[in-house]
């Protein structure tokens, strides 16, 4: 959740859940985007100097109580966002609500604007962890690489957070459109990364949740600014306590959050882990299912034999090693990373190019999970009520605490109480379809999606359906042109993705995609490292 919001991309921040981090259905095939190459200088990434007197880390002090008692989230009377602001055009779409584009009335400036339906925060917890979020953007504002947060407005219905409007694109985008791709250009983007990780500590936050998809340029300007985007799982950082709800997205989480003891280190490993994608193209970490990312996290094994690595230099292999040590004790620190020969401004990075099959890998992970992620949004849109009423129920009769969330034990309990005859492994291989993120629950939208994803996706009239959605004219086969039409009204395509999702998902190379190849794509799992060099 939170964040600035890229025109017509698939990839902006959603806002999935609040101690989660998404639906399956959006998250499962999600990979890496973000901005690109910043060469700009700012006061902050010259020197690491920080905010001389920023805001203690913790929640602002409430208002005064009202006399009356006020039943809204946010604890404060209602207030009409179309009174400081125009709604524009809708600039994407997400289980929880819709991000537009808005103008600010008395200056005419463009921001976005993020409504969130109350109806879909279904628990206590989910109003709490947006309050929360909502407060560390307040405190975060301001720094050069983070999201600019203007106000949170609520009505009977909504919440809506209005937020600086991000239009310059995802990283792998502008990346693969440059061309020229180098270490120097991973260095600069690697810094501006962990220059919010270092900012984010000073001002006593740890962030939780760092991946590339939440960072975007604030501009088209060749030198726009990274942004972090998305604070959903971002807390205050409180001294002497020892965290240990395992949250984040799976190729990124670091090994202490898998063994539930954690502090703020995990930010510098998942840094390191989006490094190591920038400078080959793939997660270091990788398996077919989340248990198996897991446990090759906890491994620890680094391939630095394959392509490219032999390539590139030994000064960015040590910073690699030193952000991905297993000890968060001996792990490097946001400031020893900054000062790095490497990943300094005037540092060792080559401006050499990097070996191309890099951007080749970026273009096979941008495009295959495109497709599927929109696939997965019109088998999801088409399932009847009746199929969601009983998947409701079922929820409800799992969460035996009520607490809006369900255990792994919950979900076993309760799916043998209902008579389910899945076996321990079944129910295990469920839980970690629903669980992406790996935060140890369920939450109500990630339970009907992995549901749905478990029973319905494998079946043929779904996929059958989802094909016959991009098959306008019903030739048995997906052309570039209906391809095009699909991604264009979901907010998701460009003329490069088209392209790409084409030549990837093409096994025949005639130039379109029949039913046969796009059900191959649909139920194949993640690609191994093997098959990408």
């Amino acid at each position: 959740m939170g964040g600035c919001f890229s025109k017509g991309k698939d990839s902006q921040p959603q806002y999935n859940g609040y101690r989660s981090v998404g639906s399956v259905a959006e998250l499962h095939y999600q990979k890496a985007h973000g901005p690109v190459v910043n060469q700009s200088k700012t006061p902050a990434q010259q020197s690491h100097q920080l905010p001389q007197a920023p805001r203690k880390p913790s929640a602002p002090v409430p208002s005064p109580k009202p006399a009356h008692r006020l039943d809204t989230i946010l604890g404060k009377p209602y207030e009409d966002v179309k009174q400081s602001y125009t709604l524009g055009k809708e600039l994407g779409r997400g289980q929880f609500g819709v991000t537009y584009l808005c103008i600010e009335i008395s200056t005419g400036r463009q921001y976005a604007c993020k409504s969130i339906s109350k109806r879909k925060l279904v628990s206590k917890s989910d109003k709490e962890d947006m309050k929360r979020e909502i407060q560390i953007m307040q405190h975060m504002s301001g720094q050069p690489n983070i999201v600019e947060f203007k106000g949170a407005y609520e009505d009977k219905f909504s919440v809506h957070l209005v937020m600086e409007l991000c239009a310059g694109g995802e990283l792998f985008d502008r990346i693969i459109a440059k061309g020229h791709y180098s270490e120097r250009a991973a260095a600069s983007i690697c810094r501006q990364i962990v220059n919010v990780v270092h900012v984010c500590h000073f001002m006593g936050v740890m962030h939780r949740d760092l991946k590339p998809e939440n960072f975007l340029l604030s501009s088209k300007d060749a030198n726009a600014l990274l942004k972090a985007t998305d604070f959903g799982l971002s807390v205050f950082i409180e001294e002497g306590k020892v965290y240990r709800d395992i949250v984040g997205s799976a190729y990124y989480v670091a090994p202490e959050v898998l063994k539930r003891r954690y502090g703020k280190e995990i930010d510098i490993w998942s840094a390191g882990v989006i490094l190591y994608i920038l400078l080959s193209g793939v997660p270091p970490f990788w398996a077919e299912t989340e248990k198996g990312i897991f446990d090759s996290i906890l491994q620890g094994d680094i391939d630095f034999i394959s392509q490219p690595w032999p390539s590139i230099s030994s000064s960015a292999k040590d910073l690699v090693k030193k952000m991905l040590t297993q000890d968060p004790k001996k792990r490097i620190t946001s400031a020893q990373v900054l000062d790095h020969p490497w990943i300094r401004e005037d540092g060792e990075a080559s401006d050499k190019p990097i070996d191309s099959a890099v951007l080749s890998r970026m273009k096979q992970f941008r495009a295959m999970n495109k497709l599927k992620k929109l696939a997965l949004k019109v088998i999801a849109e088409n399932l009847s009520q009746e199929e969601i009423q009983g998947l409701k129920s079922m929820f409800t009769n799992i969460d035996t605490d009520n607490s809006g969330t369900i255990t792994y034990d919950e979900l076993k309990a309760g799916l043998a109480r209902l008579g389910s005859k899945l076996t321990e492994t079944e129910v295990q291989q469920l839980m970690e379809a629903a669980d992406v993120d790996g935060n140890g629950t369920i939450d109500y939208i990630e339970f009907i999606t992995a549901t749905m994803h478990r029973h319905k996706l494998e079946r043929d009239e779904h996929l059958y359906k989802a094909f016959q959605y991009f098959d306008k004219d019903n030739s048995g086969f997906i052309t570039r042109d209906e391809l095009e039409s699909a991604m264009k009204e979901y907010g998701m395509g460009d003329e490069g993705t088209i392209r790409e999702i084409i030549s990837e998902v093409d096994t025949d190379n005639d130039g379109r995609i029949n039913y046969e190849e796009f059900c191959a794509m649909m139920r194949s799992g993640t690609p191994q490292q093997g098959k990408l060099f």
